[in-house]
C-alpha cells in the first residue's frame, strides 16, 4: 500500500493531506501557522501532526508554495544582471539589478540581424561576477531563433559558474520586453527556490521516506525539482492553482466555480470540463507583466484573519492581523491585556489606534533598519503592546509609515479583531479562546452602538458579501462593478443565479454557506474536507507540458516552397511543407517525452494531444502561411496503483 502527501503552504497557514494511491481516499489531514520568513518551520510542524504510521508510506511529495510569489511582491529576491540582444529601445522599467544591451538579434524568419557581440558580454559576465547571483538573457526574436541566447548562457556558464536563464526557454510568445521582465524574475528566484527545495528534500530523507518531490505550478499542473530549480517562476500563484484543483477534486466536479477563503485573501476562479481557466496573455505579478501562462483569478484582501476595524463604519481589511483569539493562545497574559487596554476617543481612531490593535516583534533580524525603526524596534519586544502601551514607552505616538515599514518587512505583526473572532463569538467556529474573541468584539460594538452578536453578525455579512462581489466581479468582467455591489447590497431589486456550483474552501467556510446563499442563487458545495482543499490540490495536479511549434514559408513571394520550423530547441529549414510538418510532429513529441521523464514514469503512460491552427487571409490558394502547433503531455505521477 503507498501513499501520497501534499502540503499546501499559504499565506497564513500550512496544509498537510495524506491519500491513498490505490482509491485516492484522504486518510490523515493537520493544518499548521505558516512561519515566516522560514516556510520549513510550518511545513515540519504540521508533518509533525500527521499519522506516523500513515507517513511512512508516503512515496510522493508534492508541494504547493507563496515562496515565489512572496518573493517577487516583497522585492526580496538575489541580485540579477540582465543582458538584452538587440538593437530595440526598453519602453519601461525592468526589474533586474544591472543590465547591458549588446548588438545582436534576428528577424521574424529567425535570420541574424546582426553578428553577436560576445566581448561586451563577456566583460559584463566579469564585472558583474561578485555583484550577482544569476543572470538573464533575453535577445531580439530568440523565439524564432535562440541561437545568441545559448551562446551567452555558454559564455556566462563558463566565466561564472551562476545559473543563467534564457528567455527563450520560458515561454515561446512574442514579446522580447515580457520575456525579458519573466527571465530576470525567474533568476531572481533561483537561489531561493534552490535552498527551499533542498530543505524540503533534507526533510525527506531525514523521515526516511522514500519519496519523489514535485511542487505545484501556477497553471494547476505539477513539476518536477529538476524543473521547479531551473523554472521556479512556474511556481508563482501556486495557492490559487491548488485550491482549484483542490475543490474540483473534492466536489468531483469538473466544472465549478471556486471560491477558496484563507487567512489573508479571498480567491475566485473556474474551472470547465477539468481544465482551469488560463490568463492567455501571461501573469501579472507584482506589477510585471510576465509570459507564464497562470489560472485566471481574482484575489480580494479580504480573508479570515483581515483586520476588522472602526472608523465613522466598520471596514474589513485590507491588511492581515493575528486574531485575539489565537493571541491568547500563544501569549499567556493577552487577554488580560485586551480587557485593559483602553477605549480610544471616536476622534483618534485610524487603522493603528483600535481598542483591539496590538504589536508583537516578529524575533527575525531587521537589515539596515532606520534610526526610528531601530527606536520602535527597542520598544516592541516579545510580549504584544497596544498604540496606548508604546505612548506610555516612547512618551510619544509611534510613526504609522514605520508601523508600515516595520511590518511590510515582517519585524513586527499586528493582532487585531477579525472574521475569524465574529465566528467565534457566533459559536460557529471555536478552534480558539472564544472568551477573548468576545472580549474584543464588545469593545469595537461599542462605536457602532450594536450589540455583541449583532456587530459580529454584520462582520459576517460583510464577507459574505466580499465573497460574492469577487465573484461575480470575476464572472461579468468588465461590465461594471458598481452594478454588482449595488445588487449585492440590496439596492437593486434582483439576485444573480450562475448555473454552475461553487465550491468553497477555507477553514471555516462553511460558516458563510446561508449568507453566500441569500446573495446569489447557485448549488453551493462546501466539501467534507474544505479546510485543506489546497493540500488536496498540491497533490492531485497532474503533469503537463505544452510545447508550440509554427511553421512559415521563408519567403511570402514563393509560399509552396522553402519553410521554415520554429520549435523551442531551435530553428530549421526544409523544402517541402510536408517535411516540414513531419519534422514538427517528431520533435513536439520528443521534447514532451524528454521533459516529463523525470516524473519516472514509461512514455507509454504519458498522453500527448496534438492541436494544428492553419492561419491564412481568405481566398489564399497555397500551403497556409502559418501553422502553429501545439502539443500538450498529461501524466498523473501519483496515484499508482497497488
Amino acid at each position: 500500500m503507498q501513499y501520497s502527501l501534499g502540503i499546501d503552504a499559504g499565506g497564513t497557514y500550512t496544509d498537510a493531506v495524506i491519500l491513498r494511491d490505490s482509491d485516492s481516499r484522504i486518510l490523515d489531514t493537520s493544518k499548521a501557522v505558516t512561519t515566516y520568513p522560514d516556510l520549513m518551520t510550518g511545513i515540519r510542524n504540521a508533518m509533525n501532526k500527521l499519522n506516523p504510521e500513515y507517513l511512512k508510506k508516503v512515496k510522493l511529495v508534492s508541494v504547493s508554495t507563496t515562496l515565489s510569489t512572496n518573493t517577487i511582491l516583497e522585492r526580496t529576491g538575489y541580485p540579477v544582471g540582465l543582458i538584452l540582444v538587440g538593437d530595440y529601445t526598453i519602453p519601461k522599467e525592468l526589474p533586474a539589478d544591472y543590465y547591458i544591451t549588446v548588438r545582436g538579434g534576428h528577424d521574424s524568419n529567425g535570420e541574424e540581424l546582426h553578428p553577436l557581440d560576445i566581448t561586451a558580454v563577456e566583460q559584463f559576465a566579469v564585472s558583474m561576477k561578485k555583484k550577482v547571483s544569476a543572470f538573464a538573457v533575453s535577445s531580439y526574436f530568440s523565439t524564432r531563433n535562440p541561437e545568441h541566447e545559448l551562446k551567452i548562457k555558454n559564455v556566462i556558464l563558463k566565466l561564472t559558474g551562476h545559473p543563467v536563464v534564457c528567455g527563450h526557454d520560458l515561454s515561446q510568445e512574442l514579446g522580447a520586453y515580457e520575456r525579458a521582465a519573466t527571465a530576470v524574475l525567474n533568476a531572481q528566484l533561483i537561489p531561493i527556490t534552490y535552498q527551499f527545495i533542498h530543505s524540503i528534500i533534507a526533510e525527506v530523507k531525514e523521515r526516511d521516506l522514500d519519496a519523489k518531490v514535485l511542487m505545484l505550478k501556477c497553471d494547476g499542473s505539477v513539476i518536477d525539482i529538476k524543473g521547479a530549480k531551473l523554472r521556479p517562476i512556474e511556481t508563482i500563484f501556486s495557492g490559487p492553482a491548488a485550491s482549484i484543483m483542490g475543490a474540483s477534486h473534492l466536489s468531483g466536479l469538473d466544472t465549478c466555480a471556486v471560491i477558496d477563503v484563507g487567512g489573508t485573501s479571498t480567491d475566485v476562479s473556474i474551472i470547465e470540463n477539468g481544465i482551469p481557466k488560463l490568463c492567455e496573455r501571461g501573469a501579472i505579478v507584482g506589477g510585471w507583466q510576465t509570459r507564464i501562462k497562470a489560472i485566471k483569478m481574482e484575489s480580494s484582501a479580504n480573508g479570515g484573519d483581515s483586520h476588522v476595524w472602526f472608523k465613522k463604519c466598520v471596514r474589513i481589511g485590507p491588511r492581515r492581523v493575528m486574531p485575539l483569539c489565537f493571541a491568547a493562545v500563544k501569549y499567556p497574559n493577552f487577554k488580560e491585556k485586551l480587557e485593559k487596554n483602553p477605549v480610544p476617543l471616536r476622534t483618534m481612531l485610524n487603522e493603528h489606534i483600535q481598542p483591539t490593535k496590538f504589536f508583537v516583534s516578529t524575533g527575525v533580524t531587521p537589515i539596515n533598519p532606520t534610526e526610528s525603526e531601530k527606536k520602535l524596534l527597542e520598544v516592541i519586544g516579545n510580549e504584544p503592546l497596544s498604540i496606548h502601551d508604546i505612548l506610555n514607552k516612547m512618551k510619544r505616538f509611534p510613526s504609522p509609515a514605520v508601523l508600515d515599514s516595520l511590518m511590510q518587512q515582517r519585524l513586527i505583526h499586528a493582532i487585531g479583531f477579525t472574521p475569524t473572532d465574529a465566528l467565534h463569538v457566533l459559536g460557529e467556529y471555536t478552534e480558539w479562546d472564544v472568551e477573548t474573541a468576545q472580549i474584543g468584539a464588545k469593545k469595537l460594538s461599542r462605536f457602532t452602538q450594536m450589540g455583541i452578536h449583532a456587530f459580529c453578525k454584520k462582520v459576517k455579512q460583510q464577507v459574505a458579501r466580499n465573497m460574492a462581489y469577487s465573484l461575480m466581479s470575476f464572472i461579468m468582467e468588465g461590465r461594471g462593478k458598481d452594478g454588482i455591489k449595488k445588487m449585492l447590497e440590496g439596492e437593486v431589486p434582483a439576485q444573480y443565479k450562475i448555473n454552475i456550483p461553487i465550491v468553497l474552501l477555507g477553514g471555516p467556510v462553511k460558516a458563510y454557506h446561508e449568507e453566500l446563499k441569500a446573495l446569489i442563487d447557485a448549488e453551493i458545495i462546501v466539501p467534507e474536507q474544505a479546510r485543506v482543499g489546497n493540500a488536496v490540490g498540491a497533490l492531485v495536479g497532474k503533469g503537463i507540458k505544452r510545447i508550440e511549434i509554427t511553421i512559415r514559408p521563408n519567403l511570402m513571394e514563393n509560399p509552396d516552397q522553402n519553410f521554415l520550423v520554429f520549435t523551442p530547441a531551435g530553428r530549421k529549414k526544409f523544402e517541402q511543407y510536408r517535411g516540414a510538418v513531419e519534422y514538427a510532429h517528431r520533435v513536439g513529441e520528443e521534447l514532451i517525452l524528454d521533459s516529463m521523464k523525470d516524473f519516472g514514469l514509461p512514455a507509454s503512460s504519458i498522453k500527448i494531444n496534438t492541436s494544428i491552427e492553419y492561419l491564412s487571409p481568405p481566398d489564399w490558394k497555397h500551403t497556409p502561411m502559418e501553422t502553429k502547433m501545439t502539443f500538450v503531455g498529461v501524466c498523473a505521477p501519483g496515484f499508482s496503483k497497488d
